[in-house]
This record gives structure tokens, C-alpha cells and sequence, in this order.
């Protein structure tokens, strides 16, 4: 029997902060009640300052992100649509499968896993689609398998330049509330994530930012849906209510951890997932090991995806790290099954986190038998963590 804490270092579900936790201990409570929307109508409005979006709709559907994508594709395109999308990775993988499945004709471009969202290419075929049958365009902001992040505004870029008046979907779920979006700004028409990642909560809602334009769209969009209707949801929405049953406890959940994302500030949230990276990427250097990302530009704030060496099967350290040390490391998705384990760094993490992280990632690694330098790793990013504490210290002494 294992003592101690059981370590969580997946890329979600991540770590639920304790004043999260309890927040979602309440009793059962009347979702019809008169002041019900006191409560509800300023969680949307917390939802919109996480989106950076004014103008956007904010809506919350009991599921998981991939619902969100669901909702995203059935109230806004039609069977037979042209849709623009790109494979480098299992989740937008997944986004491009489920999208065959809603009967959608999907361009899709197959980049390395390791690359990111190929804008260039995006540009050319856009370019030459003269009479816009192309009615969407997919980018999966941070593709979790692989732990890479891609430019959503190189891919807003290439669409005005071609003045292209396709859709921009954007799969947010392990980006949005850790590393900056700007849904506004990148001119984002849905963008998806769910409550386990960067708000820091249990798995259970799947959140929808929807702008104007795409609003417009749902009105006469033929895809079937019903639970996932927007005009449902928006309209009982605008009064605080919802259509339907909404998870009450999650709903408290997410106003604790909403008004701890304002409390820390959204620029010093991205700061430290920035700062908490750096520091696992250069453990990950100093134990002689490779991100899967393939350039230091895209290499993800949320998440570091990790070769181990050829001798070495990923799975077995994974399980070493389970059974024999109480900790969980992402596995390798899919073609990277074996090859891969991931250290999910996003959420409600810091740098004692990171440190533990490491240390046992490379306990796990030398029993799977790599030839991992005992303690580098930890070094390495305390070295770089305790770099960025003296700069704040002449800082405030300034």
C-alpha cells in the first residue's frame, strides 16, 4: 500500500485546487429558484474575460470537450460542407473523425506529429478556392498528444489575406485559461474547451465561445441537433436559466476557480505556465532527452510530450511510475503509443510540482532501464527556477 500523496502530472483531468474541491460541496439547490441567475449570469461574463471575447456568446453544456466540438460543428455547418482541417496529433485527429462521422467533405492536411497547425498550406488552399466552398477552418490550438501549440493568428492571417469568409474553429481545451487566447482578437468564430484543464476543475462541462457571426450562421444551419441547439441554450441562458438540468456543484466549482484565474490575473497565469514549461523543458534537456515538438516555438506551455530512448518502452515507464512511485505521467497517444510519456504542466501547478515531477520521471526512466543521469533533470530547472526568484527579488528591491 502506497503512503503518501498520489501524484497527478496527466495533461487533464488536472489538479482540482482545494477551494475548488470544496466549492463544489454544496447541497442540492433549485436551478428554477428566482435569484438562481444572481448566481449563474456572472459566471458567462467570468467565461468571456477567460475568452477574451465581448462580443461573443458564452454557453456551457453539461459534457466534455468533445461535446463542445459537436455543438460547435452541428449548429453551424451542413451535411456535405467543404471543411479545411489538419492531422498533427491524436486530438485534432479525432476532431477530423468526428467530423466524417456528421457527414462533412474534409480537406485535411497530414503534417509530422511534432509540427503544428500548417498555416502556409492553409493559405494556399484557400487561395485557390475562388468560389468558397470551403465553409470551415480547424486548428487545434495545443495539441495535447503531442505537445505542441500552433499560431491561430498566422491562420486568421492567411484567411483575411485570402479574404476567405470561412468559419475559424479553434479546439481551446487545453489551452484556454492557461496560455493566452484572444478570441476577439484572432477573429475566432467557436472556440471549445472544457472545465479539467486550465479551470481547474472536474471533467463535466464543455464550454463554447460563439461569435456573432457564427450565431447568425446556427439560425440556418441544417445539421441536425437537439441537445446541443444554441438558440435553446442562448435565449434561457440570457435570463441565468438553463434548458435543462445543469450540474449545480460544477457551477459553484467554476466560480471559485474563476475568481482565482482574476484574483492571480490572466497575464500572470500565462506567465507562470510559460515560466513552469521552461523549466520541465530544460529538466527534459538535461536528462539528454527529446520533446516530440519539433521547434522551440511550438513547444506547448500546458503540456511536454517526451521521448524515451529507443531501448526503452514509454509504457513501462509509466507503469513504474504508477505502481512503485504513487505517480500518474500522460502515456503516448496512439502512434506514439510506447515512444512517449507526457508531463502535463498546466492548471493549478507550481514549481515544487515541477521539481517532484521531474524527480520522479527520472526515478521511473532509470528502473525502465534509460541511462538517465540521476537528479540532472531536478537540477536543471531549479537552477532556472531559482534564476527567475533572484530577478524577482532585484526586482522588488528596485
Amino acid at each position: 500500500m502506497q503512503s503518501g500523496y498520489t501524484h497527478l502530472f496527466i495533461p487533464g483531468p488536472t489538479n482540482v485546487p482545494e477551494v475548488v474541491r470544496q466549492a463544489m460541496n454544496v447541497p442540492q439547490q433549485d436551478m428554477r429558484a428566482p435569484d438562481f441567475a444572481e448566481f449563474t449570469l456572472p459566471l458567462f461574463e467570468g467565461l468571456k474575460r477567460v475568452f477574451k471575447t465581448t462580443n461573443g456568446e458564452v454557453m456551457m453544456f453539461p459534457g466534455s470537450g468533445t461535446g463542445a466540438w459537436e455543438a460547435a460543428i452541428t449548429n453551424t455547418l451542413n451535411p456535405g460542407d467543404k471543411v479545411l482541417m489538419s492531422r498533427y496529433g491524436q486530438f485534432s485527429h479525432l476532431w477530423v473523425k468526428m467530423a466524417e462521422m456528421l457527414g462533412l467533405d474534409v480537406i485535411c492536411v497530414d503534417v509530422p506529429w511534432g509540427a503544428g497547425v500548417p498555416w502556409k498550406e492553409y493559405g494556399r488552399i484557400l487561395g485557390a478556392d475562388k468560389d468558397d466552398e470551403i465553409k470551415a477552418v480547424f486548428v487545434t490550438h495545443n495539441e495535447t498528444a503531442a505537445g505542441v501549440v500552433s499560431d491561430v493568428a498566422a491562420v486568421r492571417r492567411v484567411m483575411d489575406e485570402c479574404f476567405h469568409d470561412a468559419l475559424l474553429f479553434v479546439d481551446g481545451v487545453s489551452s484556454v485559461a492557461s496560455v493566452d487566447f484572444r478570441m476577439d482578437e484572432w477573429g475566432v468564430d467557436l472556440a471549445v474547451t472544457g472545465s479539467q484543464k486550465g479551470l481547474m476543475m472536474p471533467a463535466g462541462l464543455g464550454i463554447l465561445g460563439v461569435s456573432q457571426k457564427a450565431m447568425a450562421v446556427s439560425k440556418t444551419a441544417r445539421m441536425r441537433r437537439a441537445y446541443f441547439d444554441f438558440e435553446d441554450m442562448v435565449n434561457i441562458n440570457r435570463s441565468g436559466y438553463f434548458p435543462y438540468t445543469p450540474p449545480t456543484p460544477l457551477l459553484h466549482g467554476l466560480r471559485a476557480s474563476l475568481d482565482l484565474l482574476e484574483r492571480e490575473g490572466l497575464e500572470n497565469v500565462f506567465a507562470r505556465h510559460a515560466r513552469l514549461a521552461e523549466g520541465v523543458r530544460r529538466g527534459v534537456k538535461a536528462m539528454g532527452l527529446d520533446l516530440v515538438a519539433e521547434h522551440p516555438s511550438l513547444m506547448s506551455d500546458t503540456v511536454s510530450a517526451i521521448r524515451v530512448p529507443p531501448e526503452v518502452d514509454a509504457r513501462e515507464v509509466l507503469r513504474i511510475a504508477y505502481e512503485e512511485l504513487n505517480a500518474s505521467f500522460g502515456s503516448g497517444l496512439a502512434r506514439l503509443a510506447g515512444k512517449v510519456f507526457r508531463i502535463g504542466h498546466l492548471g493549478s501547478f507550481n514549481e515544487g510540482m515541477a521539481l517532484t515531477a521531474l524527480g520522479l520521471a527520472e526515478l521511473a526512466l532509470v528502473k525502465a532501464g534509460a541511462k538517465v543521469p540521476l537528479g540532472a533533470g531536478v537540477a536543471a530547472a531549479s537552477s532556472y527556477f531559482a534564476e527567475g526568484a533572484q530577478s524577482g527579488l532585484r526586482l522588488a528591491a528596485e
